[in-house]
């Protein structure tokens, strides 16, 4: 290793000798003995060189030619005055000790092999076992040993630098693919003839142009429900999201997903499918809309040892324990909601819910044709739930809990009087109208509209909106049992009653338009025939959640929910086509595939309760993938 400044001239030679290839022909030197020594394999080697005798060829006259090429390249440098007697020798002298030190190092490295190739031979009976090591392998072990922890500690990042922002590991994704194929059959004998309507197309749409009783012939049929062409469909749903540690128990997530349109109980795409409520997407392979799915902040603690707290802000999931007889699977809650549970009994684990979330806020500029603006008719609910999970024995859980769900501006109200003359006119109540809906619920008109010459006395320009015909208030009690001495096979019985506290039957009566029973009198429509109660029940058995390949699981169910239980547009979207007024049975199983893979299968049969006769059956099969 030099330890001073190279000379220019010094340099050029050494730059000479290289273009031409030959300074790998130095001429052989035997190194002190001290070289072989080990060293140290951390530091560099340095090599003392041995003493060289005044070189006898290296003189002002003409030398003897060399067989080292080197040599004599130097010795015409001399001769032609480019380099000095002196500077030729010390240049000499570097070459023999840089000669040197390269060898002591290859015989160090050869020390190194020698020894790793005694350690990885098989041992035998005449197997000469070396009891030392020399200074140099132990340090080449050493370093050899350092580099491999360290490669392991930067993957595993428990123990390298860190190389990336810590947003990084601080984030989590996630996402989930469902594959369905549904086919939807209705038995002989579903009226026909338009005693289920569409109330949702109507409301999303234009107004209906109710004809006049007193008409000859009554052709202007309102928007209806399939009820007796069969239907086969491939639904795609597919969901991608993040979740953020922002520390301080502070948290964030988002996530987006596909769906026909923003329905809040559904993210299903029918593959192809095209209708009115798709706004054109889909069909020859066209592309598909993605929604939005959830958005919010969230705040976790401990608070006194053993009292937990979190809240959410935002769009997130039901915070509340249920089944899809209220709130369906999919359904995402805007607003607030604050979650606690006491986790200091030994057996014992109370909690409580609580939250409020906005349902409808009202158009700013409403009505926007007209420079008058309505009052604010802002719909909300109000949840407050109180439970407990009980550890009963080893074997033995359950958890139970009491739900009040208090709704705002939900129910319809007949607008003030006014004469529509078309589709265009606006009354006062129409934003009382749900934004979205299923079937099963009871409605009622709200425009009061009045008969003049304007709409010849009531024959035309009947343009009409229609609202919930009475308000909700639901109590709702939820259980669970859970035996687990099969492990990792589990016995659940799970099950929901439900009451609408707000529900008057003689009040709906008097205004409503659907879930009526036939008058045998006339053959017309006859008294209120809906209800305010629902429960539901399910037995599961085998593995809870599909973890892994083979588990497996089969539930059986029956559910009896009437019109005005609960509203039909938040409750399940596939048993009898979704919504309420609506009794029947679900078998299912699940199979899985892999620990992110798995299928499954379903059949609901589904009857209406009250009103025009419905029957659908429904099948579904599965393919789910997760990540």
């Amino acid at each position: 290793m030099l330890t001073h400044p190279i000379p220019l001239s010094r340099r050029l030679v050494l730059a000479v000798a290289c273009s031409c290839g030959v300074v790998s022909t130095l001429p052989s030197v035997a190194a002190d003995p001290a070289a072989q020594a080990p060293l140290p394999s951390s530091e560099p080697l340095a090599v003392a060189a041995p003493p060289v005798a005044e070189p006898a060829l290296i003189s002002q006259a003409p030398a003897s030619p060399s067989q080292n090429v080197t040599i004599n390249l130097i010795n015409r440098l001399v001769q032609r005055g480019a380099l000095s007697k002196d500077d030729a020798t010390d240049l000499i002298h570097q070459a023999e000790a840089d000669a040197a030190q390269a060898q002591a190092q290859a015989a160090a490295q050869a020390q190194v092999a020698q020894a790793q190739a005694a350690q990885a031979a098989p041992a035998s009976d005449d197997t000469v076992r070396v009891t030392y090591i020399p200074q140099v392998v132990k340090d080449e072990i050493r370093d050899d040993l350092r580099q491999d922890v360290m490669k392991q500690a930067y993957e595993e990042k428990w123990a390298a630098p860190r190389t990336f922002p810590s947003w990084v590991t601080n984030l989590r994704l996630f996402g989930d693919v469902r594959v369905r194929y549904e086919g939807d059959r209705f038995p002989s004998g579903n009226d026909n003839t338009g005693g289920r309507p569409n109330f949702n197309a109507i409301n999303t749409g234009s107004p209906y142009n109710v004809p006049s009783s007193s008409s000859a012939s009554n052709t202007n049929y309102p928007p209806e429900q399939n009820t007796d062409a069969n239907r086969n469909r491939i639904r795609l749903r597919a969901r991608a999201g993040a979740e953020a540690d922002l520390g301080e128990n502070f948290s964030l997530g988002m996530r987006i997903g596909t769906g026909e349109t923003n329905s809040p109980v559904s993210s299903n795409q029918t593959l192809g499918g095209v209708n009115s409520f798709t706004s054109g997407q889909g069909g020859d392979f066209s592309k598909y809309s993605v929604w939005l799915d959830r958005a919010f902040i969230k705040y976790e603690s401990v608070v006194c040892d053993d009292t937990h707290l979190a809240a959410h802000v935002g769009r997130f999931d039901n915070p509340f324990f249920s089944t899809s007889m209220i709130w369906a699977d999919d359904i995402g809650f805007d607003g607030l909601d604050l979650k606690t549970k006491y986790t200091g009994c030994e057996r014992v684990t109370p909690f409580l819910t609580m939250g409020a979330f906005p349902v409808y806020n009202t158009d700013f500029n409403y009505a926007s044709n007209q420079p008058s603006k309505y009052r604010s008719t802002d719909k909300w609910m109000e949840g407050i739930q109180l439970g407990s999970d009980v550890k009963i024995t080893q074997d033995w859980n359950a958890k139970g809990a009491a739900a009040l769900y208090v709704f705002q501006n939900v129910a319809g109200k007949l607008s003030s009087p006014f004469t529509p003359l078309s589709t265009s006119d606006i009354g006062d109540t129409d934003s009382l109208r749900p934004s979205f809906a299923q079937y099963g619920n009871t409605y009622m008109a709200l425009r009061d509209i009045e008969s003049n010459s304007a709409n010849d006395y009531g024959t035309t320009n009947q343009y009409q909106y229609y609202g919930l015909a009475t308000g909700f208030r639901d109590l709702a009690l939820t259980g669970q049992v859970d035996y687990s001495g099969f492990d990792p096979f589990h016995i659940a019985l799970r099950g929901e009653f439900v009451k609408n506290l707000a529900f008057n039957a003689g009040d709906i009566n008097k205004t409503a338009v659907n879930n009526r029973g036939a008058d045998t009198s006339s053959g017309g429509l006859g008294t209120f025939a809906g209800g305010d109660t629902g429960w539901i029940a399910s037995l599961n058995f085998g593995s809870p959640v599909l973890q892994k390949r083979w588990d497996w699981n089969l539930n059986v169910g029956y559910r009896y929910v009437e019109s005005d239980a609960v509203i039909d547009g938040f409750c399940d979207s596939d048993f009898g086509g979704g919504g309420t007024n609506l009794k029947g049975y679900t078998l299912g199983a699940g199979l899985g595939l892999s620990s992110n893979v798995w299928v499954a299968l379903r059949w609901m049969s589904a009857d209406s309760i009250a009103g025009p006769a419905y029957k659908e059956d429904i099948f579904q099969l599965d393919l789910n993938a997760k990540f």
